[in-house]
Parts: C-alpha cells; structure tokens; sequence
C-alpha cells in the first residue's frame, strides 16, 4: 500500500532532495540540481505573493518510492484567467499506483484552492526545470533540464494526463560551409538601428550582470509574456536568479545587444555545461566539485543556450541575425565546441527556423501535460 506523506522535517527535505539521486544513480543522462539550491527551495515553502506549494514523498513499507512538488502560480493564473496547479518534480519507480497517488495528491491540493486544471511539469517560473523526457533518453542532460526515464510517460497518461504541447532541443555545431554573408548583415544592423553589442572589457563578472540586470528582465518579460507557462519575474526573483546563476556565468558567453542609452534591446544568454561536472557529487559544491565547474566554466566543450530574446520593436529589423553572428563566430573559431539550444516550443517556428544555420540535430523532446481536475 501507496502512503502520501507532505514534507515538513528535516529528514523529509533530505528524502525529497535525495531520493532521484539514488533513483538515477548511474544513469549517464541524470545531470542532479545543486543541492544548496534544492534545499533553501523547500525551507522556503513557497512565495505566498507569487505561488502557493507543496511537497510530497510515496512511501511504501517504510521506504520513499516517489516524489512530487505541487505549485498554484497566482500570477499565471491571474494574467491568463486559469485555474491551474502544476506539479514539478516528479519522480516515481515503474509503479502506477504510486505514480496515481502522487498525482492525486497535487489535485486535492489543487482542487482545495479552488484549481480545476493540472498541468506540468512546471516549476515557479519559465526559467525553472520544465518539461517530461519523452524522445532523447540516450542523450545527455544540460544542468538546466531534468531527466526521467522512458516509462514517465506512460505514468502520466495513466493518471489521465494528456498533452498540451511540446518542446523541441537541437545540438548546434559550426555548419560544413561558412557564412560570410551573416556577419556583414550583422554589422549592417548594428550600425542601421545604432546599437552596440555590450562590452565587459575591464569589469568583473558581478559588475557586468548588475549593470546590464535591470533592463536584461525587462527585456525578457517583454519578450517571453506570451509563451507558454511563463510569468512575470519579480525583483526578488531576478534577484534569486542571479546568484542561482552566477558561477556558471562567463562574461564570453553572455550577450548583450544595447540602444544609445546602454538599455538592452536583444540578448543571447549562454551557460558553460557543467552537468558532467556536478554528476560524482550528486550536485553537492564540495571542493573537487566546485574546482571541476570553475574549470569547465573557463574552458567549456559544451555551450548550453539559456535564454534568446529581441525586443518587439525590434523583431522586424534583422536584429537576431546579430545574435544568430555572435553564435555562429563562437562556434566556428572553436570547431570542437557544441551548443546545446535547451527547449524551444515546438509552436515557435520564428526561433526553430533560425537553427539552419548551424549543423543542427534534433535529439530531444519534452513535454508538457493537462489534464481536468
């Protein structure tokens, strides 16, 4: 028998935190979260402003067998006139009863708050872990995806879940054929609508994100408000990002379009991959940990595409070609070196089409669920 059991000890945190370590041990594809991260997550019980949460842990015969986070998002819900709670961190042995109960247990939380639709997996905000593994298994993970086994999907479309869209990841290498044509574009457009791309010559890298922080969120809220499960972030969020963030940060690889008044009009945010660097420790920062991602941030072979945006004043003026350039150049100068592009809504064929070119292969495939609570 299947007990749902809502985290609230310490030892609970550590069960929560822990159990998809030991379920995926071994596994080459299961790159885990930090750990500090994953644990002040949960002493922080949600923000009661933005989300309401919970969390909850399968027990059987006494021993952990599944996991789940259930999230209502006020803000999503408010902005969009739904009302949904999501679950995220979802995680279950090959069992449907425990899998259904786990499910059940985000629906009475949902429906207790008035909540008629379940949806997921979806964290806090779109720049959280989202998406259920359903083609790519084979494939290794970014640091800023989730992994699951191939059976997840079929415990989801057990409990009635059925999906609602997609997302699509490519593995991006310097195409066969250069493309001069691309960077005289680039220029051009720079010099046509007369902006410059963000220098961080002589700044540290904590100067250069908070300089550029303010209108880098701005940028993004703008541009990312009508896609799927995506919210406004707030100061305190973009604040939580940051520091989230700010060790896998190489200033070589963050990019920043600007006006005349240094305001960011387009980015592209790209991450050193440091998901092999975190596997050993099961994404605790000891100090071998730490000194491994401190060099694969330095010397990175894998580029992992956060975060692609142009202002829509901009979108019509050729300004992406000068992100598409800046890709294509690092890339290119560096012929070992593979991007990885993270989920792109398979709806999205304005940033899809951009893909052509590099050498493109699409290797993986997540998925979001619904389902009427």
């Amino acid at each position: 028998m299947v007990s749902i059991v809502e985290v609230k000890t310490k030892r609970d945190i550590k069960e929560f935190i822990e159990f998809p370590l030991r379920l995926y041990r071994g596994v080459y594809g299961f790159v885990p979260p930090l750990y500090g991260d994953e644990k002040k997550m949960i002493l922080a019980g949600g923000k009661p402003d933005i989300a309401d949460t919970a969390f909850y842990l399968a027990k059987r015969d006494g021993k952990t067998v599944g996991r789940i986070q259930a999230i209502v998002q006020h803000q999503f819900n408010e902005i969009h006139n739904t009302k949904r709670v999501r679950f995220t961190r979802f995680d279950s042995i090959d069992d449907e009863e425990v899998s259904g109960a786990l499910f059940s247990a985000v629906e009475d939380f949902g429906r207790s708050r008035g909540m008629r639709e379940l949806c997921g997996p979806l964290g806090y905000s779109d720049l959280d872990r989202e998406g259920l593994l359903v083609e790519g298994f084979e494939e290794n993970s970014t640091f800023e995806e989730q992994y699951n086994y191939p059976y997840y999907g079929k415990l989801c479309e057990a409990a009635g879940l059925e999906k609602e869209i997609d997302w699509l990841e490519f593995e991006l290498r310097a195409p066969e054929k250069k493309n001069e044509m691309l960077g005289r574009v680039a220029e051009r457009v720079l010099q046509m609508q007369k902006l410059h791309v963000a220098s961080s010559d002589g700044m540290s890298k904590r100067a250069y994100i908070d300089k550029y922080k303010a209108s880098f969120f701005e940028c993004l809220d703008e541009c990312y408000s009508k896609l799927y499960g995506t919210v406004p972030i707030t100061p305190e969020m973009q604040d939580e990002l940051v520091e989230q963030f700010l060790l896998i940060i190489n200033k070589k690889y963050a990019y920043f379009i600007c006006d005349e008044r240094d305001r960011v009009v387009a980015f592209g945010l790209c991450f050193p991959g440091i998901g092999d660097a975190l596997k050993k420790s099961g994404g605790r920062l000891t100090l071998p940990t730490l000194l491994r991602v401190i060099k694969t941030v330095k010397n990175p072979t894998t580029i992992d595409l956060g975060l692609v945006a142009v202002r829509p004043e901009y979108q019509n003026t050729g300004v992406n070609a000068v992100i598409l350039n800046g890709m294509y150049t690092m890339l290119t100068e560096n012929p070992d070196l593979k991007c990885e592009t993270n989920l792109n809504l398979e709806t999205n064929t304005q940033v899809l089409s951009q893909w052509k070119y590099f050498s493109a292969r699409q290797h993986k495939r997540r998925r979001s669920y619904l389902k009427q609570i």
